[in-house]
């Protein structure tokens, strides 16, 4: 029986091409000239200014956040149904996030909660788009200019996505970018601090190599850690933005494809098509069980995995991860939404490499698998 990862990238463009030329010309570190050419498309597609690119998503939210001022006891917004690196950005620098609940609809923060949480030591608001929906972002920066906040947009798994026309990934002060490898451009691991601002691009870039003062290289006023992005990622980085036009509207269709014929499954609560300021862009092809249900998403993707089928659960709540509990973090806080989604959502095979054979299968063993459960 062969299995069907939950992801598989797409690397038959001009990847090994532009890797060749590195190996050929010996630029293979930090200092190669695909570095740069990658920082400026990529930032010129979502239009912004500068562009930094990182070892990883997570280093681009440490540099962003870092880049900012932000330090011990600020707060920052964020949602509490996110990936750990949102908050450990925040909490590395003895800043605390302060959460709030995600929406049922989209599955983003609840942007109607961000306000009540405003204090005089709040310093920020995080963006987190997820899934494949954007957050209202309307709604944020209105809240960020009443309240003179600054705006981080974490767009990891947002590569040619838009909010009412506009780029994810321009907006705000600073934006995040990842390139793992279930992200729509990938470059293996990798990721990039956007903005529009040149005096932050600046200390972002300096933050991403060690501190090293631009006057003197071995001397240092502050810490950081070296985050450098090799010629060797930005090669391959480049050529997956060749075909990021191609590679949304393949996500798309399949997630059309799925939504299609997974709809009359009992019991699945299906992702979102489009809102009024977005269409879904499926960085992943994620389904919630409905609350009638009793089990949780582990028990379907153990019968998913015994079938040849990968699979993978939602982000866990902030609020509940053991490490902030062991800190005294968020005691007593509950978001019932979050938590739902947390236990009840898990996402399928959807990487840009899946065949329509492979989705056929998924789609047959989910029907049997839920009729299993139900």
């Amino acid at each position: 029986m062969s299995f069907i990862p939950v992801n598989e990238p797409l690397l038959n463009g001009n990847e090994k091409k532009y890797l060749c030329e590195c190996i050929d010309s010996g630029w293979i570190s930090s200092e190669g000239p695909f570095v740069k050419e990658f920082e400026q498309k990529m930032s010129a597609s979502v239009g912004r200014k500068h562009g930094i690119a990182v070892s990883n998503g997570t280093a681009a939210l440490e540099v962003a956040v870092q880049a900012l001022g932000i330090g011990e006891g600020d707060e920052v917004i964020m949602p509490t149904f996110t990936i750990i690196s949102c908050a450990m950005a925040v909490t590395k620098l003895g800043a605390v996030p302060v959460l709030v609940d995600s929406d049922l609809y989209t599955w983003n923060m609840k942007v109607d909660e961000i306000e009540a949480k405003i204090t005089d030591k709040t310093k920020a608001i995080m963006i987190v788009h997820l899934y494949g929906l954007p957050v209202e972002i309307d709604a944020v920066l209105a809240l960020a200019k009443k309240y003179h906040l600054k705006v981080i947009e974490d767009a990891a798994e947002m590569h040619g996505q838009t909010y009412k026309e506009k780029p994810c990934g321009s907006f705000g002060d600073i934006s995040t970018f990842s390139f793992y490898p279930n992200k729509h451009i990938t470059t293996g691991e990798g990721g990039m601090v956007v903005t529009d601002d040149e005096e932050l691009s600046e200390r972002c870039r300096m933050l991403r190599n060690l501190c090293f003062r631009k006057d003197v290289r071995y001397i240092h006023d502050e810490i950081s850690d070296n985050y450098r992005f090799t010629n060797l990622q930005a090669a391959v980085g480049l050529a997956q933005l060749e075909r990021l036009d191609e590679f949304v509207e393949r996500k798309r269709a399949m997630g059309r494809y799925y939504t299609e014929r997974l709809q009359d499954i009992d019991g699945l609560i299906l992702p979102v098509e489009k809102t009024d300021y977005a269409d879904n862009i499926y960085w992943v092809y994620g389904m919630v069980l409905d609350r009638k249900i009793q089990t949780d998403n582990k028990a379907v993707q153990k019968l998913l995995a015994e079938e040849g089928i990968g699979s993978r659960t939602f982000f866990w709540c902030m609020h509940e991860q053991p490490v902030y509990q062991k800190e005294g973090l968020f005691s007593g806080e509950k978001y019932p939404d979050a938590e739902y989604l947390a236990r009840k959502g898990f996402y399928i095979p959807s990487g840009l490499a899946l065949t329509k054979e492979q989705m056929d299968k998924v789609i047959s063993t989910l029907k049997r698998v839920m009729a299993q459960i139900n």
